[in-house]
């Protein structure tokens, strides 16, 4: 059954690679990515604060779940020694894509993080990543059960997790909006901030937060045009980012291993 999750989340995301449709430049072009790196960046702009691309200069960077690689390559263009898992083939392709555009340079594992042990080479790292990812997995605890095989006491651990308490999720809900861009994301799970802590329960968590509000009218975004929505264009700018602090959609955790946690590559 879960083999057969995890098949159903890989043909989504080979289907239809998360972000593809940011530029419509030729697909693979220098033009294309640097269309997509400003569109995701404009509308996440928190991404940058959250991964502090220029603080793993010179460090080991693992990224689990690299997408179409638009953080992976911040992360090398700041210097980092970089690896990525994915499991969609069709994202990785167009990773892999783009850092030979770029001429950077980066390890890449294509398979199931869930089995991460058996698909990237034993050693640990400075950072592991992953922004919007874990919680498509269906075995989410499996993940973090093999992250911590790669990581010891300094180490750090930063990961983005839908959060339930959120305004997304409460128009999810209603039956008013989906967890993805594309209809049919077989596995999209949200969590409480308790639901967290459980996750990360042999992990010292050094900060968890939310952020992120989506604003925009979607059918003028989908032509890349950003008028925001006019119940939130009537908020004056500080109360929005009150707001998304408080029902963002995005939870951002950054964390460490507990002292007492021993490891099987320790």
């Amino acid at each position: 059954m879960v083999n057969k999750k995890i098949d159903e989340v890989k043909q989504f995301w080979d289907n239809r690679p998360c972000n593809i449709r940011h530029s419509k430049k030729k697909l693979g072009s220098i033009e294309y990515f640097e269309e997509v790196d400003r569109r995701r960046y404009f509308v996440e702009p928190h991404i940058i604060k959250f991964a502090d691309f220029n603080k793993w200069r010179g460090k080991e960077v693992l990224e689990i779940g690299c997408g179409i690689g638009t953080d992976a390559i911040r992360f090398a263009k700041s210097g980092a020694k970089y690896t990525a898992t994915e499991l969609s083939k069709e994202s990785l392709d167009i990773t892999q894509q783009r850092f030979k555009e770029y001429g950077l340079k980066g390890k890449f594992y294509l398979g199931n993080a869930e089995e991460l042990s058996s698909l990237i080479p034993e050693k640990k790292y400075d950072l592991i990543y992953s922004f919007g990812v874990i919680h498509h997995s269906p075995n989410p605890d499996a993940i973090i059960s093999e992250i911590k095989n790669f990581m010891n006491n300094d180490t750090e651990l930063r990961i983005m997790l839908y959060a339930s308490n959120s305004w997304k999720n409460i128009l999810i809900e209603a039956g008013l909006d989906q967890p993805e861009a594309q209809f049919g994301c077989p596995i999209a799970y949200t969590y409480t901030k308790d639901e967290i802590a459980n996750l990360l329960n042999d992990f010292k968590i050094i900060k968890c937060q939310q952020d992120h509000i989506f604003p925009y009218v979607l059918e003028k975004y989908i032509q890349h045009e950003y008028e925001v929505q006019p119940w939130f264009k009537a908020m004056q700018p500080h109360m929005f980012q009150a707001l998304k602090k408080v029902l963002g959609w995005h939870m951002l955790i950054r964390c460490k291993l507990k002292s007492n946690i021993s490891t099987s590559l320790s």
